[in-house]
């Protein structure tokens, strides 16, 4: 197969779960001691998570075009970006590279539209949930999309920075998730995109009463489908 180029650190938690993945589904696919062709660049997260609560985006799209240029430099032959809210980036990568970027929220997309699901709950960072890249790119697919109240971004995105990113699961928090997803269940969504790579850690299908897309899972698929088909 093709090398799969990984900007990562963004947090280190979900770059160990992506490469985790994609290992395993070289595995099923090949079989014997096969795994996958991965090459890391893996990003400061202190750093990162510093100019992102300051809004400097224009200084996250040069360490992201580098990142990018540096994995392609290196033989990667298709890039991703893992985490959701650093895809505020990637048309920044996309311009620096020649090679394939896939996009979080386009392979989601898909997957809706696949189980004819129109009216999602967006959980994730505040950037994620009140930017409008990843809703975007839902709307474009006719699928409406809706998150929670200020209060409870704001619980959310906290957890995600303050346990989740660092490996800390508290039930305390799970059960807070689980109530803000009943809420908006509530309202009529019908699915449910667990939009931080770091949220399916905390949150399972199971616990959920409609459809859970867990975007991490989606995004490593299509990216290592596409490096099977390039």
């Amino acid at each position: 197969m093709n090398t799969i180029g990984l900007i990562g650190g963004i947090s280190p938690l979900s770059t160990i779960l992506y490469y985790q993945i994609l290992n395993d589904l070289a595995y099923s696919k090949f079989g014997g001691n096969h795994s996958c062709k991965v090459i890391i660049n893996s990003l400061d997260f202190g750093e990162i998570s510093k100019l992102q609560s300051k809004d400097d985006w224009d200084t996250l799209d040069d360490i992201m075009k580098n990142a990018g240029k540096s994995l392609q430099a290196a033989g990667a032959d298709i890039i991703i970006i893992c985490a959701n809210t650093m895809h505020l980036c990637i048309d920044a990568v996309r311009s620096a590279v020649s090679i394939p970027v896939i996009h979080i929220a386009e392979a989601t997309a898909q997957k809706i539209k696949e189980q004819q699901i129109n009216k999602v709950a967006l959980l994730g960072t505040k950037y994620t949930m009140e930017k409008d890249f990843f809703k975007d790119i839902l709307l474009s697919s006719n699928i409406e999309v809706v998150i929670p109240d200020s209060k409870q971004r704001q619980i959310i995105h906290d957890v995600i920075y303050t346990e989740l990113a660092k490996g800390i699961l508290n039930n305390a928090s799970k059960q807070i998730y689980l109530q803000i997803i009943d809420n908006l269940i509530d309202k009529g969504v019908k699915g449910v995109i667990l939009g931080c790579t770091e949220i399916p850690l905390l949150i399972k299908q199971e616990e959920v009463s409609v459809p859970v897309f867990d975007t991490t899972m989606i995004h490593v698929n299509a990216a290592f489908n596409s490096a099977l088909s390039i």
